[in-house]
Order: structure tokens, then C-alpha cells, then sequence
């Protein structure tokens, strides 16, 4: 539903806006007014159309209402900016952001599908779910394991529709179980094509550890993605620990992490549970230390993943843009 631009970059397409007008809280449905009904259709007929106030006033239902503004705002960004991607950078260049965590989700996804297109390595694939899709992690005898949230609650809750929202914090307090004992598959170099022919059903788990496959392909991503929106090239590389005592530059892939590697960094004392839940480092170097920020030029940057106090990781692949050290920033 894409088209891709002279750059390689994603430029939105009629189509691409009619997929937003079919979703469940836009679609009309028998109760729906003439109003509403007419709206959706003038937009499927012509996606970019401008909608006035008055027309979606003029929307009986108060929910149908607010849906249409969000999506028409939402609708308004996309149309702004030249790419998808820039869409997504402008997102985060302000103070509110003002968009649904969902869309936002879809966003980082659709970008990640055209950054990995053509790849055949499955556990690339797999590992960029963290980027967009919340995961359950285990630390069982040393071995760290994540599993895709939504499944480990279906599974909890022996449906296959998903868990209720209201039950999701009950659900998560039964799933502190080890992950293997929820009959989930560990993807790893020696099945990896399986993921192929179940990719949708997101019900791999992988490891995390230092060494694995899994968290080896997560760093190529993380390289990928780097490149493909800001145009720098950099190196990321798994470590067990960071030497530095006084380290020049770290980022948090998530807030927990982002927390914890401010209060190291200072030098505070951290309690052991909360050290426990960091699952991960990485050690990021620039390939041309020219496109770094002149102060710290050459010195690697340190990146941690964590799970939250409910053990679940809830990544932020946007802290990698916004808080990259680049030189024009400086």
C-alpha cells in the first residue's frame, strides 16, 4: 500500500489512507447515522479530502466523533511530510506527541518491514518484534528468555482470542512461571526456518542472552535501523558488562533501562532487584566518528534493555533516534 520514493524511503498512498478508514472504530455498522455513513464514504472515495468540523459534528455517536479526529489528525502528519519515515521522526521532535501508542507501533513496524525486506535471516526478523510488539521476559537459572506478550496471555488464559484488558495485570502475576513451562518454541539458528511458516502467530520465544543468535540478530537490526533514519552507520555489539567507570554516552532502549543507566552513570547505589531486571547491553560505536558529536568523538555509546517491574519489556526504538550523540546536534 506503499510507494517507495528516489531515496528508498515510503511515500503514503491513497490506499494506505483507506486501510485507516476501514478499521473496526471508523467502519460504519448498522447503527451508525446517514452522517457518519456519508463521511466514511466520501473518504473512501477520496482519501485525501478535507473534512470540515461540521461533518464530523454532525456525527451522532460522541465515540464515532472522537474517532474520526484522531484519525484525521492522525491522517494530517502522514500528509505533512514527504515519507513515512519523516512521519515518524516528526512525532518525536516536539513535546506531545499526540498520536495512539498503536499507531505509533505500526509505524515502527511497517518501517522495520521495508528496512528487512529481502532478508533471509528469520531471527532478524523475530528479533525486531521487540521494536513494536510488548514481550514477557523469564529469568529462569540464568537463561533470559522473551515471548510475545499477547500470546503468553492467550495461552494464561487458555483462549485464543486474547485476554480481557482489565485482566491483563492478573494474567501477567500467573505468568511468572518459566516460559518453557508454557509450551512456546525457542527460536535459534537451528529452526529458524519454522518462523517462516508461522510468523503471524508470533509464538516463538527467544533468548536473550550474551552469545545467543537471537541477540545477535537483535543488534543487526538495531544497526539497520539506525541507518535507515538517520543515515549514520554504526556498529552494535552485545556485552556482559560496561567497563567504563565514567562512560561518555548511554541510552535506554526503554524507560526502565533509560532510569537505571542515568543512576549507574551517577554513581548511585541501585538495588539488586531492580539491577536483575536489566536483561541486556549493547555497546554502539559510530563507523565515522566525524558524524559524532565533537565532545565525545570516537568514545562508544552504551545501550540497555530492560523489563519493567511486571516483567515485561516494552521497548522504545525511538530513544535510538532522538538520543543518538550525532554532531549536527551538537
Amino acid at each position: 500500500m506503499l510507494r517507495r520514493d528516489a531515496s528508498g524511503r515510503l511515500a503514503v498512498s491513497d490506499d494506505f489512507l483507506r486501510a485507516y478508514y476501514l478499521r473496526p472504530e471508523l467502519r460504519p455498522v448498522a447503527e451508525s447515522c446517514a452522517h457518519e455513513i456519508a463521511l466514511h464514504q466520501s473518504l473512501m472515495d477520496a482519501p485525501r479530502m478535507q473534512v470540515e468540523a461540521q461533518r464530523i459534528e454532525a456525527i451522532a455517536d460522541a465515540d464515532a466523533r472522537a474517532n474520526y479526529r484522531v484519525v484525521l489528525d492522525f491522517r494530517a502528519r502522514l500528509l505533512a511530510v514527504p515519507t513515512l519515515e519523516a512521519c515518524y521522526l516528526g512525532l518525536f521532535a516536539g513535546g506531545d506527541i499526540g498520536v495512539p501508542p498503536l499507531f505509533i507501533d505500526q509505524l515502527a513496524q511497517i518501517v522495520l518491514r521495508h528496512i528487512l525486506e529481502g532478508t533471509d535471516n528469520a531471527l532478524e526478523l523475530r528479533a525486531a518484534e521487540l521494536f513494536y510488539r510488548e514481550q514477557k521476559a523469564s529469568v529462569h537459572e540464568g537463561a533470559v528468555m522473551l515471548a510475545d506478550l499477547e500470546t503468553i496471555a492467550m495461552r494464561v488464559s487458555g483462549s485464543g482470542g486474547g485476554a480481557a484488558p482489565g485482566g491483563l495485570r492478573q494474567l501477567l502475576a500467573q505468568a511468572q512461571a518459566p516460559l518453557p513451562t508454557l509450551d512456546l518454541d525457542v527460536l535459534d539458528s537451528g529452526n529458524a526456518q519454522q518462523y517462516w511458516l508461522r510468523d503471524e502467530r508470533h509464538d516463538f520465544a527467544i533468548s536473550m542472552n550474551h552469545g545467543r543468535a537471537a541477540l545477535d540478530a537483535f543488534c543487526r537490526v538495531l544497526e539497520r535501523w539506525i541507518l535507515h533514519l538517520t543515515g549514520v552507520m554504526v556498529t552494535v555489539k552485545s556485552v556482559p558488562r560496561i567497563e567504563e567507570t565514567r562512560w561518555a554516552w548511554h541510552i535506554g532502549l526503554d524507560a526502565s533501562s533509560t532510569a537505571l543507566l542515568n543512576d549507574l552513570w551517577r554513581g548511585e547505589e541501585v538495588e539488586p532487584d531492580r539491577l536483575a531486571r536489566l536483561l541486556a547491553l549493547f555497546r554502539l560505536d559510530f563507523c565515522d566518528a566525524g558524524e559524532m558529536r565533537a565532545d565525545i568523538a570516537g568514545r562508544p555509546v552504551y545501550l540497555a534493555l530492560s523489563m519493567g517491574e511486571d516483567g515485561v519489556v516494552r521497548m522504545k526504538p525511538q530513544n535510538l533516534l532522538t538520543n543518538l550523540p550525532l554532531a549536527q546536534s551538537s
